[in-house]
């Protein structure tokens, strides 16, 4: 049995890490105190005791939902195979499951990610195109910044002829806020290459992924 060609990509920058600007992180105890500080500011007793728990708890939380900063999406993204008989069709990944969080008010983005390639020389296992989705949402953001990063680091890395990516997401900082909208569904794509280029190449992704409303917009 023989097993695919692996190769690295080289000399491909690497997207920073660390935020520009950002300075020394915070102690694991300043954040606490940071929360424990929020509470007051809301009104209540940080020594209570169903909150005595809740800094930590919540420094925890944020350590999951933003771990994104420490994972470079390139390095996901840099063990390619070339021995792939030469398929050059589409490869699409529809539906990944994204939680994301508003840079502006840092409540939750909720929604699904679609994400298409055209290979050129080589291919990606699956499992990275969903990593690097991951990686961008968990920071915070907008849902334009992140469906731009993610399509321009795949786009960067593998050189495709092609690719495509369409987030759809529910945002609480206007459901649970603001203009309290339920139901309202935000879309947005970057196409590149062939996707950008072809008309029948982008209708095939979009029919593919089920013709978001809004997909045509860049």
């Amino acid at each position: 049995m023989t097993h695919p060609k692996i190769s690295q990509v080289e000399a491909v920058p690497r997207v920073p890490v660390v935020l520009r600007g950002a300075g020394a992180r915070p102690s694991r105890a300043e954040a606490e105190d940071a929360v424990r500080t929020l509470i007051r500011w809301a009104g209540d007793d940080p020594g209570r005791e169903g909150l005595r728990g809740t800094p930590e708890r919540v420094v925890r939380a944020y350590e999951e939902f933003f771990g994104g900063y420490h994972i470079d999406p390139v390095e996901l993204l840099n063990r390619t195979f070339e021995e792939t008989d030469g398929y050059d069709e589409m490869v699409v990944l529809k539906d990944i499951r994204l939680e994301s969080h508003c840079e502006h008010h840092m409540v939750p983005i909720i929604g699904k990610a679609h994400v298409a390639y055209l290979p050129s020389r080589r291919v990606v296992g699956i499992s990275k195109l969903a990593r690097v989705v991951e990686v961008y949402a968990r920071r915070l953001q907008i849902q334009e910044k992140m469906t731009a990063q993610i399509a321009n680091t795949i786009d960067q890395v593998l050189q495709p002829q092609g690719v495509a990516v369409v987030i759809e997401a529910s945002h609480q900082c206007m459901t649970s806020r603001g203009v309290r909208k339920t139901g309202v569904v935000m879309v947005t794509s970057r196409m590149l290459g062939a996707f950008r280029e072809d008309p029948a190449t982008r209708r095939e992704f979009l029919s593919m992924i089920g013709n978001p409303a809004s997909s045509g917009a860049e």
